[in-house]
Order: structure tokens, then C-alpha cells, then sequence
């Protein structure tokens, strides 16, 4: 009977490492590393472009990998990506509380390990991004940072943003402020899909920071 438990649970291990080790086969297998001399031109393109500072990207990392598959469409998303990191009206510090927000909603987890630095090193408050990946109430001490909070996670969670807190994001960031919000929500929306998707990992070594 003992022997018989012990083969039974020895058994259920195997399968759940088994299951494991294709889970994560699978994922590795999605898309392979892209072999810089192997490029082609609109791929090197795109790798220029990542290297270009203030970007210094590489096109292995993130979803890059992914938009060098279709390099005429990964351009497009660069200059998008540009313009939503480098260029919005919206404060540096807000806008990475926005992606924060998004990455947390999809759960995808590079684009929350890497904003999550980039929010920290734009001024927002440890304590604050910390609330947003364990989905507690931040501790905010700015309205705007409020506003931007409110605004987001309303949308993702009604897939609207009412009177009242359209009215407050349109009194503190003006018109352009707020279509450039949404822009920035938007397009890391896509790029959590293109994780996820293409279930694009971490660096090595790197926990997941989301549950």
C-alpha cells in the first residue's frame, strides 16, 4: 500500500514537471532570439533605431523581438513609442504611473518590471508604484496623481471614463493632455498584448513583480 502511495505521488510529480518543462519549452519556442547578422534591412532599420539614445534598446529585449517580425509595422510602433515616452505633454512621472496602471490591468509582467524603474527614476513615489502592483489604494500626495489613477483605472475597468472624471483630467492636463494619456495608455495596451501574447520573458534571473 505505502509503495503504492509513493509510486501514485512520484507519478503526479513527474507529470507536473513535465507539464512545466513544456510550458516553458513553449514559451521559449514562440519566437527564437533574432541573430544580429541575419537581419534584414527593415530589421536593422529597427535595431538603429532601439540603439539611438535616448532609447538604447535592444531588439532582442521586450516586445521588440515581436515587432521585428513585421519590421514595417515595428517602425511605426517606434515612432509611436517615441513620441509617448519622450514627447507627450504629460509629466514623465504620470505617464509611467499610466503604463504602470495598464501593465498591472494585463499582467504583463516585463513591461511592469521595466516601467516600474522608469517611474521611480521619473520622481513617482516608491510607495506608490508598490500600491499599483499589489492592487492596494496608493498613497498619493499630488491631484494629479490622482487624476491619472481614477481616469485609467476606470477605463479599465468600465471601458469608459464618466462626466466627472473626464472633467477633472480635462481641468488639469488641457485637451492635448488628455488625448496624449490615452495614447500612452493605449499603445502599452498593445504592447501587453504583444507580451503576452508572444509570452516574451523577463531577463534572466528576474522574478515575475506581478501575481
Amino acid at each position: 500500500m505505502l509503495r503504492s502511495i509513493h509510486f501514485m505521488r512520484e507519478t503526479a510529480i513527474g507529470v507536473m514537471v513535465a507539464g512545466l518543462l513544456s510550458i516553458g519549452a513553449h514559451a521559449e519556442e514562440r519566437f527564437s532570439e533574432l541573430r544580429l547578422d541575419q537581419l534584414t534591412p527593415e530589421q536593422q532599420t529597427m535595431a538603429t533605431m532601439l540603439a539611438t539614445p535616448p532609447r538604447n534598446n535592444k531588439i532582442n529585449t521586450g516586445p521588440f523581438n515581436a515587432y521585428a517580425r513585421s519590421p514595417a509595422l515595428g517602425v511605426l510602433l517606434l515612432q509611436v513609442s517615441d513620441f509617448v515616452r519622450f514627447n507627450s505633454s504629460l509629466p514623465k512621472d504620470l505617464a509611467e504611473l499610466a503604463i504602470c496602471l495598464v501593465g498591472r490591468h494585463f499582467k504583463a509582467q516585463y513591461e511592469f518590471y521595466a516601467h516600474a524603474r522608469l517611474a521611480k527614476e521619473a520622481g513617482l513615489a516608491p510607495a506608490i508604484i508598490e500600491a499599483v502592483r499589489t492592487r492596494a489604494t496608493p498613497p498619493f500626495t499630488r491631484d494629479a496623481e490622482r487624476i491619472v489613477y481614477d481616469f485609467v483605472t476606470e477605463y479599465l475597468e468600465t471601458n469608459r471614463v464618466a462626466a466627472a472624471n473626464y472633467k477633472r483630467a480635462i481641468d488639469a492636463f488641457g485637451e492635448q493632455g488628455v488625448v496624449d494619456l490615452v495614447g500612452v495608455c493605449g499603445y502599452y495596451m498593445l504592447v501587453s498584448m504583444t507580451l503576452n501574447v508572444f509570452e516574451m520573458p523577463l531577463p534572466p534571473g528576474e522574478p515575475e513583480p506581478l501575481a
